[in-house]
């Protein structure tokens, strides 16, 4: 086969490093923080560089997450078909990749977008590529709470992105996205706990059993649930977002009482699902009902 026939599949792979499924839920929150910054619509230079400086960066620790856990991947069935386990890609390629990726969007943010955005994202990465994945994972079952603060980040940057600032209101967008982590990754690992097992990952189901990850489920839930109503209370938010708010949680909290009474690898994973649906729902509305007062005007 030629090089010019190699060059789709071997992008394919890169591609696939990058984790692209994750890090578009990472660049919609992103967008979502640029919005909500503007009382208007947002300075298209900060939006364009922001939205690919974000995910250029997210996809290097996506790829540098990759690279560690190879051996791992290689044990559990729903990473075993990603590039470095099947031996596509080496790790000298990986780590190169990873490399040029990350400096190419940290170079994109500081030069056209602000040096605060490009700090924060750079803090982003080490949180996620080093602190979550290399100290935390395979350290203690609380690896998902507490480096859920990298994961929390993207709105806090998109809105740096385009106010030049952090004040209240993205950290209340961070608490939401850390709210949220515990129960949307507690419900993927409850019902892929033996191969974390397998993997010598010590994820709560594994270390504690399922009876308490399902109650912690349910209980981080609850915490959400406050968590989404701090914008409305902080007068961030109109009535639109506050009733797609509490019909969103009601969904999610009857979800988390089924998988803590009744609980099915079955039930485990639509709760999975629907924890991604309700987190880029959730912030869609917030971006709605961010920009009625424009549309009614």
């Amino acid at each position: 086969m030629t090089a010019l026939a190699l060059a789709p599949h071997r992008f394919r792979q890169f591609l696939a490093l990058t984790k692209p499924r994750v890090v578009s839920l990472i660049v919609f929150t992103a967008v979502i923080g640029m919005f909500l910054a503007s009382p208007g619509i947002p300075p298209a230079q900060a939006v364009l560089f922001g939205t690919i400086g974000i995910a250029l960066v997210a996809g290097a620790a996506a790829a540098i997450n990759c690279l560690v856990e190879q051996k791992i991947d290689a044990v559990m069935r729903r990473t075993r078909g990603r590039p470095l386990p099947r031996g596509e890609l080496t790790s000298r390629q990986t780590l190169t990749f990873a490399a040029v990726v990350g400096m190419a969007g940290l170079w994109l943010l500081y030069r056209f977008v602000n040096p605060l955005t490009m700090m924060l994202t750079l803090a982003t990465f080490v949180g996620y590529a080093i602190v979550y994945t290399v100290l935390l994972k395979p350290a203690t079952p609380q690896n998902i709470v507490i480096g859920g603060a990298s994961g929390a980040m993207p709105p806090v940057l998109g809105w740096a992105a385009v106010a030049g600032d952090v004040t209240y209101q993205p950290l209340l967008l961070f608490l939401i996205i850390f709210a949220w982590t515990p129960p949307h990754f507690w419900a993927l690992a409850l019902y892929r706990r033996k191969e974390y097992e397998r993997a010598g990952i010590p994820m709560l189901p594994v270390t504690h059993g399922e009876a308490f990850t399902r109650l912690h489920l349910f209980l981080y839930t609850l915490l959400l649930v406050a968590t989404t109503l701090l914008p409305f209370a902080a007068r961030m938010t109109g009535f639109f977002y506050l009733g797609a708010a509490l019909v969103l949680d009601a969904v999610f909290v009857a979800y988390a009482v089924a998988v803590w009474r009744r609980y099915s690898d079955a039930l485990a994973q639509r709760t999975f699902r629907y924890s991604i649906f309700y987190l880029a729902a959730l912030f869609a509305a917030l971006m709605v009902d961010h920009y009625l007062p424009l549309l009614a005007a």
